[in-house]
């Protein structure tokens, strides 16, 4: 697997098209049954409103650093003002087309105890003339991207799909489907299409035996003017099949919490990997580990860069490959954690030579939290601070060495001048849930203390391992070499 590619994930340029809603949550606690009917009384303590359908499918992308643009129907109403507030928080480049007369598609759910109680669905299909809107905007912005993704709910925005894949075929663009029409054929031109099991019955694929699902698959395909078929198998995992080729991909043991979005997230991987230069084979595989990852979180989540690379993390250990995080993703990416309800740890330091206190120092801080972000004092800082034959080892080498600590989800420079060799405009950027600092220091002397209080946060301080300094490191060093 040519994992180089993760540090190519911005140069995925996408286009997503399809049927966007609302999909809201209302969470709270169950006690007692209804007097008035046989039902739970759920006591809402907490309203969460998220991207759903094709704007999920971005947001997806979007959280995987591709470039992504978004194309949907909503209504003039408050569900579609904001899903378009969402959006525009979550980096998708998000040009809705609103109709007047037809509601913003909303989805509500009422949770309690981490188990769905009642879904209620807002919405009326739309129709051809709508969606030939969608197709004006499509021809007009197709040139911006390489690769469009038509995410199908069945509710009208791809009424008009034929003449949109013929539009983005004759710019030359690769075109992936998440199908739910039960003719095939609507989608002829597609590159890939990613239905799943009950989809692939729907169409007519025999799921009978391996051979008889080979079989069938290809005659649709084939049929259909398809080029691949990416069958998403639940607990069997998936199966790449093309005309001439089949590749299978075991489903990866996790604990299931909840499938809602787990194929958005399939296809939105899948494409973002092709987009970043991966082989077909090696985006799939990538798209199976991303779902096995999203099924163990409750409802519509999203994969990171981070998580796919920690659960490559054998392969990595075995290949010498890593991935890092680019410096100036990591804001967005904290931005995105918050988002998800993980709670964001942050220490900082100069970390030039790692030694086993900075280790377990780390562990520590990690335990604490979800996500651990380090502040990593820059070249021109640690030799402000420590003097000019410092730092041995450059920002660069110091950052790859501590991204690749299992405790350690993000680094991110900081020590321009004008910060006086402090992460205190860092930590106000960051606003982490608990600041850490190792050492014997008094909360009130710990540079971003105060702003991390005022927003409700926890300062700690923890000790050192004795004995182990970078310092004491460098003194054995340079007496060992003389």
């Amino acid at each position: 697997m040519n994992l180089s590619a993760l540090q190519n994930l911005h140069s995925a340029n996408i286009l997503v098209v399809g049927d966007v809603m609302l999909d809201r949550y209302w969470h709270g606690d169950t006690g007692r049954i209804s007097p008035e009917a046989p039902v739970p009384v759920v006591k809402v303590s907490s309203l969460e409103d998220k991207a759903g359908g094709a704007a999920n499918v971005a947001k997806n992308i979007a959280h995987l650093d591709g470039k992504v643009g978004l194309l949907g129907l909503v209504g003039k109403d408050d569900n579609g003002a904001k899903l378009n507030e969402i959006l525009q928080s979550e980096s998708i480049d998000s040009q809705l087309v609103a109709i007047e007369t037809l509601p913003t598609i909303a989805k509500m759910r009422v949770i309690s105890r981490h188990q769905q109680v009642v879904r209620l669905d807002l919405e009326e299909p739309f129709e051809i003339e709508h969606s030939k809107l969608l197709t004006k905007q499509l021809a007009a912005v197709i040139d911006r991207y390489d690769f469009v993704l038509f995410s199908d709910y069945n509710k009208g925005a791809l009424a008009d799909i034929q003449e949109m894949i013929q539009i983005a075929k004759s710019a030359g663009k690769t075109v992936l489907v998440d199908p739910k029409m039960s003719d095939l054929t609507v989608y002829r031109g597609a590159d890939f299409i990613t239905p799943n099991l009950n989809e692939f019955k729907l169409v007519g694929g025999d799921a009978t035996t391996e051979q008889t699902l080979t079989d069938s698959a290809r005659k649709l395909i084939s049929e259909s003017g398809i080029k691949a078929m990416l069958l998403t198998r639940s607990e069997q995992g998936m199966s790449l099949i093309t005309e001439t080729e089949k590749h299978d991909f075991a489903a990866q043991v996790l604990e299931v919490s909840d499938v809602t979005g787990a194929g958005d997230t399939v296809i939105a991987t899948l494409t973002t990997m092709l987009g970043a230069g991966m082989s077909a084979k090696d985006a799939v595989e990538m798209a199976n580990i991303a779902a096995g990852i999203v099924v163990g979180k409750l409802g519509a989540a999203t994969v990171s860069p981070e998580e796919l690379s920690a659960k490559l993390g054998q392969y990595l250990r075995d290949t010498g490959e890593h991935y890092q995080t680019p410096f100036e993703d990591v804001l967005q990416h904290i931005e995105f954690a918050k988002q998800n309800g993980e709670k964001i740890v942050f220490t900082n330091g100069c970390f030039d030579i790692l030694h086993a206190g900075h280790v377990r120092y780390l562990a520590q801080a990690k335990a604490m939290g979800d996500r651990l972000v380090i502040g990593l004092n820059n070249d021109e800082s640690i030799a402000r601070l420590k003097g000019a034959d410092r730092p041995i080892n450059p920002l660069n080498e110091r950052a790859m060495v501590l991204s690749a600590l299992a405790s350690v989800d993000w680094v991110i420079p900081f020590g321009k001048v004008e910060e006086n060799d402090t992460p205190a405009n860092l930590i106000a950027s960051i606003s982490p849930d608990i600041l850490v600092k190792g050492g014997d220091y008094k909360v009130e002397e710990i540079a971003g203390a105060d702003h991390v209080l005022s927003q409700g946060g926890q300062v700690e301080v923890l000790s050192f391992l004795d004995g182990c300094s970078t310092s004491n490191v460098i003194k054995k060093a340079r007496l060992t070499k003389s």
